[in-house]
């Protein structure tokens, strides 16, 4: 297998110096010559040398200006530099270390010493770099991890809303429409993707809890009973605590929206009986778009609602029903709440 050799940049306006260098490090190196600043920062930006010898003393722009315009670029910044100056007082290595120098040799210089001093500041920075690429490994395991957790969160999340979807057609619709309605309300107030594609299969599960709700009241034709209505309302409880999970972040809110999409502003909603901000936010916006989507759509027991009259009771209910911001979002979104109707029918 052949070696690559590191790379390192010489850089000297006196010819003598290079030489000197050169003949240090040829047989170990592939070497790059430049004699001023100006052809130090090229040569750096084009060839990425492992390591730059870097002269203090030159005309025009001198070593330390070199090592600062080299220290701001990001494509150079990480390039260990090593000043190779005659300049020994401790002023002028304090600078020197301070603009991001790595090390300092004295002129006139020994050749084992810069052998020694090149080849202990490659090593380190050969060992940052492959530090540098595990991290990036882990990392990139890590994300891939939590993307495959989250797709298989994502997928369980669908087998419990078609569970639920066996129950009723309709229900399947009411679910999807009841979703991109909420999505469209949270991303009108700035919710970020990541949260709202969180939202968007949390909100689906929100009825979850009528799995263990009998058929018989579900599909009943008419108006509840008292005990019959208790029963239902028990669907909250029930979504809640088959969605319970505190340390996953889907779970978390697909719980709370299931507990907590039936409380109502004024305190009167169920199963907690919570008020205003005592309600979670996303509980607030499932709660609006869960009526809505009820009034406007058919039930055993009703007719669906025009679009317009089930918009005036969500208008109405402004403050008493509803959190008075989510209504104010949903006026004006509604031309896209309009358009969510149209897609899902």
């Amino acid at each position: 297998m052949i070696r690559v050799k590191n790379t390192v940049l010489l850089v000297d306006d006196i010819p003598a110096n290079i030489k000197i260098l050169v003949s240090a490090l040829r047989d170990n190196y592939s070497l790059l010559v430049a004699t001023n600043g100006r052809d130090a920062l090229k040569a750096a930006c084009e060839k990425r040398p492992d390591l730059i010898l870097l002269d203090v003393m030159m005309p025009d722009m001198d070593g330390y200006e070199v090592c600062k315009a080299l220290k701001t670029r990001s494509e150079t910044a990480s390039i260990p530099v090593i000043f190779v100056t005659a300049m020994n007082e401790e002023k002028d290595e304090t600078r020197g270390f301070l603009l991001g120098a790595v090390d300092y040799i004295i002129k006139p210089v020994n050749p084992v010493i810069v052998k020694a001093r090149v080849q202990t500041h490659i090593a380190l920075c050969m060992a940052q770099r492959e530090l540098q690429r595990h991290r990036d490994e882990l990392e990139d395991m890590v994300l891939e991890r939590t993307r495959e957790l989250r797709e298989t969160q994502i997928e369980i999340t669908n087998r419990l809303v078609q569970a639920a979807e066996y129950h009723d057609q309709q229900t399947s619709r009411h679910i999807t429409r009841m979703a991109h309605y909420c999505v469209v309300l949270a991303r009108a107030h700035g919710m970020k993707e990541h949260e709202l594609t969180l939202f968007f299969h949390a909100s689906a599960m929100h009825d979850i809890g009528k799995l263990g709700i009998s058929d018989a009241i579900l599909h009943k034709k008419g108006t509840l009973t008292p005990d019959e209505f208790d029963e239902m309302k028990r669907h909250t409880l029930i979504g809640a605590d088959l969605l319970y999970g505190p340390d996953n972040e889907l779970m978390n809110m697909a719980h709370l929206i299931a507990l907590t999409h039936h409380e109502k502003w004024d305190g009167t909603g169920f199963p907690l009986g919570l008020a205003a901000d005592e309600i979670p936010f996303a509980g607030r916006i499932a709660a609006l778009c869960d009526v809505f989507d009820a009034l406007s759509s058919k039930r055993p027991y009703k007719e669906a609602w025009p679009l317009e009259e089930a918009k005036k009771v969500v208008l109405e209910q402004k403050g008493i029903h509803f959190d008075p911001y989510i209504v104010e979002l949903f006026e004006e979104n509604y031309s896209k709440i309009e358009e969510v109707y149209a897609r899902v029918k």
